[in-house]
């Protein structure tokens, strides 16, 4: 976890800005200005991508920037050979678009595989738990798609970390970076030069070296599976809640989740109970499990399932499951619906979940708005794989997030994306956006996010606030890295809420366990359409920083 430090300043060169402004300087928690704004983890990260803002380049640039950086200096949260989702919204074509960053399971990786091999477990710390490497391909068709800036540029403030050659592994990385960085320099024009890159890593040497690793090592990656890997664009998908038009990635995530939640929710009049109060803490959290269930039951990767969203957030099914929330108990079993025979009730026992590995929560987070409209939301994640060989490339082990239970949505299967929980979310009101939300923290991240949403839109708090109020969340659901079966029941719930709100939640059947540590770490941008003045901050006890000019 990054060290906060309530007076670091970040300070930032002014003389290459593209327009008359003014750097803010101050707590680097939070920010607001008129041109740009970002927010990520560490503030080296924040740096990277600043650099890019104030040299001219847009928000595309800048968050590819970032997200290089945060590879090397968040590496054990968010590693290189990892995944990113991005959710960008295109003010020239007004347009939101996401990037699926995430790489399939190996054509080798098969269930009959992993019950051969690895007792019918899909292991986290070997070779054989990693997917297709997906950040580096995602952040050049996101330049290629939506930039401004070659990759020379955006990888040039990555290049600076990796020349302290801290890890051991860092030298190797850069010497693929100035071979890529080369390869790009040599062709015509800046799309094929974006292309070379792609091929360098995907087609060419980088590709050749890992898939000659992965064999020796008793991993499952190929040439052929790194040389077909695609980042596919794809519409989000939406709802309207309140009159705002909340966006989130399809159900290759969690993302469509918070949708369900909120729209159970719309039928509760959130504003007029207190933030955090009994009642509103029961409520959303009973909301949430009734989303959840779902999720563990339906989300997987609809290019090889077909997943119901459209029965899922259909009027009538949301008013059916809505109905099972009872405002005076808890819920202590696991209802997943029927959407496809508009049922509330799938009327059958939830399966006996059968962990395999324990959970992890290790994500980052990435924000980015610039002074032409344009906005960027991505999770970045990949973590506790393995390092391949002298490559310089760290694996993720994101297999874990698919499961070998036979004949699930979300069964492994060559191919396939495994169902993540990286979750980034964008929010509109009259055409344009308002709010942009990205948040750490596994299982937990779309239940922060719902909280940081509500307080924005619900109880009008500013970014600042939104992000430190006090937080709680449930494990009443499969875990997403193992399959952990659920805790039913369970509430965790931050020592700042009020021991009477305790009381009273404990008094409904809840399963109260009080934390002092922050749960997930979250950052958000507001917009002000008037001013045009953006806000963001980020969680300083969960180590975020931000900057804006």
């Amino acid at each position: 976890m990054c060290r906060f430090n309530v007076r670091y300043l970040t300070i930032f060169c002014c003389l290459l800005a593209p327009v008359s402004s003014t750097l803010v300087y101050g707590e680097s928690w939070h920010a607001e200005g008129k041109s740009a704004v970002i927010a990520a983890c560490r503030p080296i990260a924040v740096d990277a991508g600043m650099e890019i803002l104030q040299g001219g380049g847009n928000a595309i640039d800048a968050a590819v920037a970032t997200l290089l950086a945060q590879s090397v200096v968040k590496s054990s949260q968010f590693c290189f050979g990892g995944e990113v989702p991005i959710m960008i919204y295109d003010a020239a074509r007004d347009r939101v678009e996401v990037l699926s960053g995430q790489g399939v399971a190996p054509q080798l990786a098969t269930l009959e595989y992993y019950q051969q091999h690895h007792d019918g477990k899909i292991p986290r710390s070997h070779p054989a738990g990693a997917a297709v490497p997906a950040v580096l391909h995602a952040c050049v068709t996101a330049l290629h798609r939506y930039g401004t800036r070659s990759f020379a540029e955006v990888v040039r403030p990555t290049q600076r970390l990796l020349d302290r050659d801290e890890p051991r592994w860092n030298g190797d990385l850069a010497r693929h970076f100035r071979r890529a960085v080369q390869a790009e320099a040599n062709a015509p024009e800046r799309a094929g030069g974006l292309q070379a890159v792609i091929d360098y890593f995907y087609r060419g040497p980088a590709a050749r070296q890992l898939d000659q690793w992965s064999r020796q090592q008793g991993g499952l990656i190929r040439y052929e599976d790194l040389a077909t890997h695609q980042t596919h664009v794809e519409n989000p998908v939406s709802i309207s809640y309140r009159g705002y038009t909340i966006y989130k990635c399809g159900p290759w995530t969690q993302g469509p989740c918070l949708l369900q939640t909120l729209r159970l929710l719309e039928g509760f009049d959130l504003k007029n109970m207190k933030q955090n109060s009994a009642e509103y803490v029961h409520v959303v959290v009973e909301a949430i499990k009734l989303g959840l269930a779902d999720r563990d039951a339906y989300y997987a990767d609809p290019r090889q399932v077909d997943v119901p969203l459209e029965a899922l957030l259909d009027d009538k099914y949301t008013v059916l499951r809505r109905g099972l929330i009872d405002t005076q108990h808890a819920s202590l079993i696991q209802r997943v619906g029927d959407p496809r025979a508009g049922k509330a009730l799938l009327g059958i026992e939830p399966q006996a979940y059968r962990p395999a590995t324990g959970p992890n929560r290790d994500t980052t987070t990435c924000l980015v708005a610039d002074q032409w409209g344009n906005v960027v939301a991505a999770t970045p994640s990949g973590w506790g794989g393995v390092l391949a060989g002298n490559t310089g490339i760290v694996l993720g082990s994101r297999l874990i997030s698919l499961n070998t239970w036979q004949g699930h949505p979300n069964c492994v299967e060559p191919g396939k994306r495994p169902r993540i929980t990286l979750t980034p979310t964008l929010v509109f009101q009259n055409g344009k956006p308002v709010i942009a939300i990205s948040v750490a923290g596994g299982d937990l991240q779309d239940q922060t996010t719902l909280q940081v949403l509500l307080n924005q839109i619900e109880f009008e708090m500013d970014p600042a606030a939104a992000v430190t109020a006090a937080r709680f969340g449930t494990a009443h659901h499969v875990g997403s890295f193992g399959q952990n079966p659920p805790e039913l029941g369970s509430l965790s719930i931050s020592k700042e809420i009020a021991e009477s709100t305790v009381s009273q939640l404990k008094n409904l059947g809840h399963r109260v366990q009080q934390v002092t540590r922050p749960m997930a770490q979250p950052i958000t941008i507001r917009f002000d359409s008037k001013t045009g003045r953006k806000r963001t901050a980020g969680d300083p006890r969960a180590g975020r920083h931000v900057a804006a000019y």
